[in-house]
């Protein structure tokens, strides 16, 4: 029995380590298409397919019940987020150099409980949530890089 202690406390403790150690993500919204990999790792999910269309390409990230789709302009830019799934994800490592000013909105505009479709419009960047319980939706983009001729209605 003590033996079974110590194996689970050791991995306990690795365990501890690997996610303090983890490495941080790069920018993501507006940050290079080589940012999606480090989503992954951050959010400690699975990479899933890639989509191309003509005037953009979508990465997905499977987050543990949530897709995470990613938005990467033809010269390589992210510049839209959008997930699916039981839970919304960590925005503050999805918006990258945005995260700031969104959190910084989010302070002067709470989320009201209750409310089903929130939308916050900061400087540079739109975050939007709905949804209900294990039916989470949302994007976030950056109005300034969506590539010429891509609608909002395909950033889903």
């Amino acid at each position: 029995m003590r033996n079974v202690f110590c194996r689970l406390l050791l991995c306990l403790v690795f365990s501890v380590a690997v996610f303090i150690t983890a490495p941080s993500a790069r920018a993501t919204l507006g940050g290079s298409a080589d940012s999606v990999e480090s989503d992954r790792r951050a959010l400690f999910s699975l990479r899933g397919g890639t989509m191309a269309y003509n005037a953009y390409s979508v990465e997905e990230i499977d987050y543990g019940g949530t897709v995470v789709r990613e938005y990467v302009s033809p010269g390589g830019i992210v510049f839209a987020i959008s997930w699916n799934g039981i839970r919304h994800p960590d925005l503050t490592v999805l918006l990258g150099s945005y995260a700031a000013r969104y959190k910084e909105s989010l302070q002067k505009n709470p989320y009201q409980p209750g409310v089903r479709h929130f939308s916050l419009k900061a400087d540079g960047v739109v975050v939007e949530k709905w949804g209900h319980v294990r039916n989470l939706k949302g994007r976030a983009y950056a109005p300034d890089l969506i590539p010429h001729g891509v609608s909002l209605d395909e950033i889903k």
